[in-house]
């Protein structure tokens, strides 16, 4: 089976955890039969995996989240990787070119493209696999999964097939309805449109091709930030005749909120946190180090991180995105393909963060024109390299590095510093990559 995950869009629904590196996927909340914990995207491609161990995944996503995917999955993932943000159309166009081009899948081949962020449990990756063999059949051009509703949705779209079978025809589509009309159209029979569909190859590549002028993969990568914002939906599915829905009645929650969050956490407190007996329906979500007590409280959410806290009515929730987009702040925590970091404080001319690196991985080597670095290592070992300069460093070891030098830490052991950033324009974009010279 090959498979396109799209992982994008940024986490203000989940704030504090989540940011615009740190978006829903990455979060680990979901506790595993070995105590720790694990992400959306490390369930979901696991599960993948589990059901079909020869399942070719490519993940379509944003630069931005690069890293924190190479953290979770390794280094060996396929990716996508998506210039700048263009909508669905352009980013599955752009991934089934890069299927076809560098991971030379034949164009005749079926893949299966959906969102990297649904709960659900092992039937629908089974469903999945079963998309993608009536994909191959060539019945259609394309075919839809289509998620039999639990309540009349006002977040989703209706797909209203021509009959009950388990595959059917599609008779027509239903923008987002409210809830009056959404229950009219499960009346018909209608099922929610999951984002959830299978192609061969060909189909998109030729859909592609008309609306966009390219060659290859390559081409269409260079022309990607001229192109048109436009969704998959309004390019592709509404305008196809040729076209299939399968049914899945299986677990399926879109966990876009702390409300619908919560509802499929196995666990009432992550973190440090107690409750008392006259406490129902909270959850606690505490990735601080500072101890939390709720009392007395009924159907709250309340989440603590770098970025800040929440404490919230768990339906009111759902509408915390235009009060967090008037925060404005640096990204206080992100996880990268070398190990995370934490922002502790920052002023106007200074930054303190924690820096966490993996066992055997390293920073790039780079250099920054308009700030002065101090590492202090508190845990751990490893080695530096400051202009070429290369020397052991161990907990207690101070570094200093001036604007302007190139420099590097590769950790041998799990190595935690604490960097102090000194300058009067400190900014993310003021970094400059080098190759390093063995």
């Amino acid at each position: 089976m090959n498979i396109i995950l799209l992982s994008g869009g940024s986490g203000k629904r989940l704030w504090p955890l989540s940011n615009d590196i740190r978006s829903k996927q990455f979060l680990k909340l979901f506790k595993k039969s070995d105590g720790t914990y694990e992400s959306m995207l490390q369930r979901v491609y696991n599960a993948i995996k589990r059901v079909d161990s020869k399942a070719k995944i490519t993940i379509a996503t944003s630069k931005s989240q690069v890293s924190a995917i190479n953290n979770q999955l390794g280094s060996d993932i396929n990716i996508s990787l998506e210039p700048c943000r263009k909508d669905t159309f352009p980013a599955i166009a752009l991934a089934t070119a890069y299927l076809h081009d560098v991971q030379k899948v034949p164009e005749n081949e079926a893949v299966v493209v959906c969102p990297v962020d649904p709960y659900v449990d092992d039937d629908y990756f089974v469903a999945l696999n079963n998309l993608c063999l009536q994909a191959d059949k060539g019945e259609a051009n394309l075919v839809l999964m289509g998620i039999e509703p639990t309540y009349p949705s006002e977040k989703y779209g209706y797909i209203i097939p021509k009959n009950k079978e388990n595959t059917s025809e599609v008779l027509k589509f239903k923008e987002k309805p409210d809830s009056e009309t959404a229950m009219g159209y499960i009346k018909q029979g209608a099922l929610w449109n999951g984002g959830v569909f299978a192609y061969k190859i060909k189909y998109v590549l030729d859909k592609a091709h008309e609306i966009i002028d390219f060659k290859d993969y390559y081409d269409l990568f260079e022309k990607y930030d001229s192109l048109n914002k436009i969704s998959f939906d309004y390019a592709v599915v509404e305008k196809e005749s040729k076209i299939q829905v399968m049914r899945f009645g299986g677990q399926w929650k879109d966990l876009g909120t702390w409300n619908t969050l919560t509802e499929s956490m196995e666990e009432k407190i992550i973190g440090k946190a107690i409750m008392n007996e006259r406490c129902s329906n909270v959850h606690i979500i505490n990735e601080t180090n500072i101890p939390m007590l709720a009392m007395g409280l009924h159907d709250v959410v309340i989440s603590a991180g770098p970025d800040g806290i929440l404490i919230s009515d768990k339906g009111e929730s759902s509408f915390i995105k235009p009060f967090v987009d008037k925060i404005i702040q640096p990204t206080m925590f992100a996880e990268k393909s070398w190990g995370s970091y934490r922002v502790i404080d920052f002023t106007s001319e200074s930054m303190t963060i924690k820096i966490t690196l993996n066992p055997g991985s390293s920073m790039n080597y780079h250099s920054h024109q308009k700030r002065n670095e101090v590492w202090v290592a508190i845990l751990g070992n490893g080695k530096t390299i400051v202009d070429g300069m290369e020397q052991p460093i161990k907990a207690g070891d101070v570094i200093t590095i001036e604007a302007g030098c190139r420099h590097t830490v590769i950790a041998e052991s799990e190595l935690q510093l604490i960097e102090v950033q000194l300058g009067k324009e400190i900014s993310v974009d003021d970094k400059r990559i080098f190759r390093l010279e063995k």
